[in-house]
């Protein structure tokens, strides 16, 4: 597993997450051209309103992926950044999910709250979406965020606190990927 201390920057982290000395993902990022890329990705599960969320419904959309729990300091640090990009990019296609295998109901939906999450987040105790992922790409840390193209196949990821001018040009890249042609029927 690579590991590395998360040095959140100051202006956008939340006070209650500097300086615990925590060890995380060193924030590297890892991206696959079209035809390198695995998938498509079958992830299915209950999120923590009790609603099944399925990627597989979300084909022709972008899909950012972001395995968290509440008390993961790199993870409080990432939220209003993660927040925003759903916010700022709903209407462009791109879908957010969450996928928390620690926290029961109510400790998710509290830092959901807390942070004015407005994706859902799958309930992952049993660790069935992280063993999916484990099959198509490899999560050594958490947070650890994943991006699908529109075909539903991984095109990047980041491991640990995710920088947002980062990902919102991995998003971005990815939005202006043409279309796989059709086979003709």
């Amino acid at each position: 597993m690579l590991l590395a201390g998360c040095a959140p920057e100051a202006s956008t982290t939340p006070d209650d997450v500097v300086d615990q000395g925590y060890q995380s993902g060193d924030g590297s990022t890892t991206t696959w051209p079209v035809g390198e890329r695995s998938g498509p990705l079958d992830l299915a599960g209950t999120d923590f309103a009790g609603t099944v969320q399925d990627v597989a419904d979300w084909r022709g959309d972008v899909v950012v992926l972001n395995t968290w729990y509440a008390n993961c300091p790199p993870c409080r640090a990432e939220a209003p950044d993660l927040a925003a990009l759903s916010t700022d990019y709903a209407d462009d296609g791109v879908r957010l999910l969450g996928i928390n295998r620690t926290d029961d109901a109510g400790t998710a939906q509290a830092f959901e709250r807390q942070f004015a999450v407005p994706y859902p987040s799958l309930a992952d105790t049993d660790g069935t979406a992280i063993a999916a992922l484990q099959g198509t790409v490899p999560v050594n840390a958490v947070p650890t965020t994943i991006l699908l193209d529109r075909e539903g196949h991984v095109a990047g990821r980041i491991l640990g606190l995710a920088d947002p001018t980062t990902l919102r040009s991995m998003v971005d890249e990815l939005l202006a990927e043409q279309p796989a042609p059709q086979p003709a029927s």
